[in-house]
């Protein structure tokens, strides 16, 4: 018999060799990134799970001023707004939420320049009697009540400002890096023996049962991770801006109607509103935007220089209702119309991402898997330090591997593998600097052991 090695002999044998030369490299990083990142990811993931069950906290805590006895009455949303305007003499109006059902309170926003970016006033407002339940101080786009602000402020940047939000940008930047190693190594590691890939290996003790709950939760768990880094990096300050100028250059953007008095004399309007200060008012706008199905919870938003008001649908579960139209100010005539449907692809596909991170997108359901993956993450990250306390030599940091693995990796694997780098360094500035400060940390511990 012929032991001519066969072209699908040498194919295997290369694979398995550049495996062979390119493991150590990622045992050491899946090892150092795993010590050193996972109490940037235990914070963020614990913040996280607090985060996921804020809508229902909110109800309980707010309730004086989310909710009130339904009634027959109603109260004209103009009056509504005027009573809110009598609560907060000189303010300036940013936007109004009207009461979604007879048992809501409408929201009315105003500029707070006494307080943090992105924070508002909100006065609520009881739709049957006019009567003003209470002011509170709301973040962000979906007018979060202070106990979630504070709850995602912390999760966020600590509290710490823009210096505070280096924490969770570099959680998020290395968790993909983590998950596919580890899901490399386990695959690669268990290709023999498919069946302990999902679930953990039945009588395996010490560390080789702790080795196998901590591939199989990573295993489960993978895409899970890949989805919050990649979501989670959209809301930080450096990749975030990359994560923008790309969808910028790409046209991936989130559609806005136009609110201009051009474009409304180009619909026949001829920007009527701006020069008169003609102005219909909250009822008439919304009575247009009910007419062309914009219904439900929604946010009318007023115009800025006589332009046209837009409201816009706020409802963000599945599924997604964030139809919008602008109305003339002066005429109360519908301008434009933009439906949710008619979002380019990838607009879409940021929306459900962005609320699927938030727990919003499928309710209970949605916060139930986050709050399952979160500990299934925890678990994992006690795991991995289990193993290496008790894999490490005493005194020592320890190590999986020895140093110079680099080396072994064939120069047409080395090389493209450098490029990648690079380019992922760029796109993600801080797990590009913190690659650099681990290499220099290992050489330099490698130079130190070596003069000794």
């Amino acid at each position: 018999m012929s032991t001519e090695a066969t072209p699908a002999t040498e194919q295997r044998g290369g694979t398995a060799g550049t495996w062979a030369a390119l493991r150590p490299l990622v045992m050491r990083l899946h090892f150092y990134a795993g010590l050193l990142i996972a109490p940037f990811l235990v914070v963020a993931a614990s913040t996280g799970l607090l985060y996921v069950f804020t809508p229902q906290l909110e109800q309980l805590v707010y309730d004086r001023e989310l909710h009130v006895p339904a009634s027959p009455r109603a109260v004209s949303v103009d009056d509504q707004l005027a009573v809110a305007r009598a609560a907060q003499p000189g303010a300036s109006l940013m936007s109004i939420r009207p009461a979604a059902t007879p048992t809501d309170t409408t929201q009315v926003i105003f500029a707070a320049p006494d307080l943090p970016e992105s924070f508002r006033r909100t006065v609520f407002v009881d739709p049957h009697t006019a009567e003003v339940r209470g002011i509170l101080e709301t973040y962000g786009s979906n007018q979060a009540l202070p106990l979630r602000a504070w709850i995602d402020n912390l999760h966020r940047g600590l509290h710490l400002g823009e210096f505070g939000r280096l924490y969770s940008e570099l959680a998020a930047s290395w968790l993909w890096v983590v998950a596919l190693g580890g899901l490399l190594l386990w695959f690669r590691r268990r290709r023999s023996s498919r069946k302990n890939l999902l679930v953990p290996e039945t009588g395996a003790t010490g560390r080789k049962r702790l080795l196998s709950w901590h591939g199989a939760l990573g295993t489960w768990t993978a895409l899970g991770l890949l989805f919050l880094s990649a979501t989670g990096l959209t809301w930080s300050a450096h990749a975030g801006a990359n994560v923008t100028a790309l969808r910028e250059a790409l046209a991936w953007e989130t559609p806005t109607v136009s609110t201009s008095s051009e474009h409304q004399g180009h619909h026949g309007h001829g920007g009527h509103a701006a020069h008169t200060g003609a102005d219909v008012g909250p009822d008439r706008v919304l009575r247009a935007a009910e007419a062309q199905g914009v219904t439900g919870p929604v946010e009318l938003t007023p115009p800025t220089s006589g332009g046209a008001y837009v409201v816009q649908q706020v409802q963000r579960h599945w599924p997604t209702q964030q139809d919008s139209v602008a109305v003339d100010a002066a005429s109360g005539q519908v301008t434009e119309t933009l439906r949710f449907a008619d979002w380019p692809l990838m607009a879409k596909l940021a929306r459900w991402g962005v609320d699927a991170h938030m727990g919003l997108l499928f309710g209970l359901v949605n916060q139930l898997v986050l709050a399952a993956l979160v500990v299934a993450l925890l678990t994992a990250i006690v795991l991995g330090y289990r193993m290496w306390w008790r894999r490490r030599p005493a005194g020592t940091f320890g190590a999986p591997v020895a140093r110079g693995a680099w080396r072994q990796v064939p120069l047409r694997v080395l090389l493209p593998l450098v490029a990648v780098a690079l380019a992922v360094a760029f796109f993600l500035p801080l797990l590009g600097i913190s690659l650099l400060v681990f290499v220099l940390i290992d050489v330099a511990v490698g130079r130190w052991r070596a003069l000794r």
